[in-house]
């Protein structure tokens, strides 16, 4: 019985991870999406993005066009 109880408690713990790690990927991936959407973004902040030009809302400077041309060799 106890033996059950050690093999269903580590089956559980497997399973809980498998679950967290699929759920960080699929996260990943949709934040990856996120910042695509946006043409402009601040300098000091790449991670903000907008649709259109204006102030970065935490520095106050001025949102630039972000290069979306992708020349790898």
């Amino acid at each position: 019985m106890k033996k059950n109880l050690i093999l269903f408690a580590l089956a559980a713990l497997a399973l809980g991870a498998c679950n967290s790690t699929v759920k960080n990927k699929e996260k990943a991936d949709t934040t990856a999406a996120a910042k695509k959407k946006g043409k402009y973004t601040c300098t000091m902040h790449p991670d903000l993005t907008f649709d259109k030009p204006g102030d970065c809302p935490k520095c106050g400077m001025a949102l630039v066009e972000r290069d979306t041309t992708t020349d790898k060799k």
